[in-house]
């Protein structure tokens, strides 16, 4: 039986798939340190041996619970109204941080980011992942020297009232910070 054929074996497809997702859930709901192959096992259903055949170290697994969270990712769709655009995908971004603990793996990744090249590979893919929906809305509006300011003024603010100040990142918050960015961008 050739590699292609194994790959298609729904069997490994389904193992791979709930591997991941518990892994997933581990990083999210319990954070980096708890993700371990004995954690995985147990989370998942699967014996401990077959998570090391596929996935022989603790990188291995974080990065396949992170590349599934950006490949599921989606983002608002734009109407073509910045103010409403830009108000839906940063509401959306914060609920992301909170509710779907995307501020413990955002944390985890920065974290480790100076361990080595699969880490800023896995920042920069959270980043991008994370921001693709704000820029293109931004790229519709704005001069493109004036994209990456304002971005990093609109991510870096709900970041930091939603991380750093442990508030949330209300309608109120979210309209007067766009007021403000777009007020320096004209």
């Amino acid at each position: 039986m050739n590699d292609q054929a194994v790959a298609e074996d729904p069997r490994i497809v389904r193992t791979k798939r709930d591997v991941i997702e518990a892994v997933t859930a581990l990083l999210l709901d319990e954070g980096w340190d708890a993700v371990t192959h004995a954690a995985v096992a147990a989370r998942s259903g699967y014996a401990k041996g077959t998570v090391y055949a596929h996935w022989p170290s603790r990188l291995d697994l974080v990065r396949a619970a992170i590349e599934h969270i950006c490949d599921a990712a989606d983002h608002p769709a734009p109407t073509g109204d910045l103010r409403a655009d830009l108000r839906t995908a940063l509401l959306d971004f914060a609920t992301d941080l909170t509710e779907r603990r995307l501020d413990r793996l955002l944390a985890g990744v920065v974290e480790r980011s100076g361990h080595g090249e699969v880490m800023r590979s896995l920042r920069h893919r959270l980043y991008e992942t994370g921001t693709s929906g704000l820029r293109a809305i931004l790229a519709e509006h704005l001069d493109p020297d004036d994209i990456a300011p304002a971005l990093a003024q609109l991510t870096g603010a709900v970041l930091v009232r939603v991380t750093y100040e442990g508030e949330p990142a209300t309608e109120d918050f979210v309209d007067d910070l766009i007021r403000r960015v777009l007020q320096s961008s004209e």
